[in-house]
């Protein structure tokens, strides 16, 4: 079970231990199981297939590592219900990768030099595609840079007019050479952007890419609307739309 899965990273900070690797399928079976919601002790037992001195083993390396935590059932003190602890970071997929065409040198003269593009989207779109070719992921961390580039944001951009607060994103977007965006506002605010600085470039990989964008947004409008926000991008360029779509739903 498990055995191509990508090892993973966490952080963990509270207990000064910094930055863990996790390898084995075991362990990462039930960080993903995890990441999910939180779960009993026998409900693990029974999604991982293993016995319950393997899973035991396995939960209590985890917990020494400040990665997973626990807590007594609301219900009945003899059960634990356990949970992720720790930030999750990326992963990285060991298996051999092969060499994009978005990392070689004639793409990258075609599509940005030649074009006049700007040298940090070089640096940013390059950086991108050769984590991609290696097999890295680091979309949790974007994003999290992504929520504090937000929050920085939110006071120049800010409006109590909820039209005006979309005009003046949109306004930063195309000023900064970001893409196009516009708005359609319902009970789900949708945000559409056109020619996305982000993922406009990056392979076709079949998965959002715009974690950057998914934080900035997620801040403002969380920031807007005094309460948390679920941004979930949609459609993207690396899904193979010719743009990229996201639903901005409150949570409260």
């Amino acid at each position: 079970m498990g055995e191509d899965k990508p090892i993973q990273i966490f952080s963990s900070p509270e207990k000064n231990i910094g930055v863990n690797v996790v390898k084995s399928p075991v362990k990462l079976t039930i960080l993903e199981m995890l990441r999910s919601s939180e779960m009993e002790f026998d409900e693990i037992v029974s999604n991982t297939g293993k016995s319950k001195s393997t899973v035991s083993v396995h939960l209590k390396r985890l917990r020494e590592m400040g990665i997973v935590s626990f807590k007594i059932h609301p219900n009945d003190n003899r059960k634990k219900i356990f949970y992720i602890n720790s930030k999750y970071l990326g992963s990285v997929n060991l298996k051999e990768q092969k060499e994009l065409e978005e990392t070689q040198k004639e793409y990258l003269v075609n599509n940005i030099i030649n074009d006049n593009g700007d040298f940090t989207l070089l640096l940013f779109h390059t950086l991108r595609s050769m984590l991609i070719q290696e097999g890295i992921n680091i979309d949790p961390v974007l994003q999290a840079t992504g929520n504090q580039i937000g929050k920085s944001l939110f006071d120049s951009l800010y409006d109590e007019d909820l039209n005006q607060f979309l005009t003046n994103i949109g306004e930063f977007w195309e000023n900064q050479g970001l893409g196009r965006v516009s708005f359609e506002i319902g009970d789900i605010i949708k945000v559409t952007s056109v020619d996305c600085f982000e993922c406009g470039l990056l392979p076709k990989t079949g998965k959002p890419a715009c974690f950057l964008d998914t934080g900035i947004f997620e801040a403002l409008f969380s920031e807007y609307f005094n309460s948390p926000v679920s941004v979930i991008e949609i459609q993207c360029y690396t899904m193979g739309d010719g743009k990229c779509v996201f639903e901005i739903e409150p949570l409260n």
